[in-house]
């Protein structure tokens, strides 16, 4: 495949779809069966909506964790191979611990999950990688952020619960710049939580998760940062423990970008999560 001369000029607002949930009144679910199972329910139903997406490079506003909900940064990186588990856990983790540490303030950070995606369904199916995710949603509900810490840290739990915590993510490109599929964030400041939010629990045979599934509101304010490359990151919060008017969640998709050239290689991304104890 033929890459990209050089990085094209991009607008500075665009018209995308996101694909939105339909709130039926109830609580939606994925079910999902057992190894070795391809057993799969949901009464989830899509609700495709075209919307404006402000380029974050060229807005007039400065992005804050505890305003807009997330920010662009310039981070270099020293990992030479992403699909190296153990140079991950040894040296990216470390530097994640560095940069969430720096960007929050925070006195103690955790990183306790990472994943890798990609566009490219060759690849995904050879390295067992992760599709990209092309729904709005939001990773941790009020029940399932705290669920996480007992999960991760069982013995400190009720201790780090008598203070405030966060879960922050960062996202960044692990080879190329993003040309396909790109990360759209949603201005946690136009989500209404009472109304847009919406339990999603993802079902197993021995266990039940809950993220937020995002219903349509047309006060929402998205942005995305186009060719994000290697050596930026994208850092957002998905729960905070505060909810003093600062941002707690903050909705997100992949996206189809209407620009995307027609040579353009398929987008590969890496994602770390991690607590954020202050």
């Amino acid at each position: 495949m033929t890459q990209l001369a050089e990085a094209p000029s991009a607008p500075a607002v665009l018209e995308a779809t996101v694909n939105y949930v339909l709130n039926t009144g109830g609580v939606l679910y994925n079910y999902t069966g057992g190894p070795g199972s391809t057993a799969h329910k949901t009464n989830i139903a899509a609700d495709p909506r075209s919307v404006t997406i402000h380029n974050g490079r060229v807005a007039h506003e400065k992005f804050d964790l505890d305003a807009q909900g997330f920010e662009c940064v310039e981070h270099q990186t020293h990992v030479r191979n992403f699909s190296d588990p153990a140079e991950v856990s040894a040296r990216y983790y470390a530097e994640m611990r560095d940069l969430v540490k720096e960007r929050t303030g925070a006195r103690r950070v955790v990183v306790f999950d990472q994943t890798i995606r990609t566009a490219d369904e060759e690849k995904r199916e050879r390295l067992k990688m992760r599709e990209v995710v092309r729904r709005v949603h939001n990773d941790y509900t009020e029940w399932s952020a705290r669920q996480r810490v007992r999960d991760v840290l069982p013995n400190e739990a009720d201790a780090l619960f008598k203070s405030r915590f966060a879960i922050v993510q960062v996202w960044r490109p692990i080879n190329h710049p993003v040309e396909t599929h790109p990360l759209a964030l949603c201005d946690a400041r136009s989500v209404d939580e009472a109304r847009d939010l919406i339990v999603s629990e993802r079902r197993y045979p021995d266990r039940v998760g809950q993220t937020y599934a995002v219903c349509a509101n047309a006060a929402h304010k998205w942005f995305w940062f186009p060719r994000l490359r290697r050596d930026e990151a994208l850092v957002f919060k998905v729960y905070d423990s505060l909810a003093d008017g600062r941002a707690r969640y903050t909705p997100h998709t992949a996206f189809d970008d209407p620009t995307t050239p027609a040579n353009a290689r398929p987008r590969e991304s890496i994602e770390a999560r991690m607590f954020a104890f202050y």
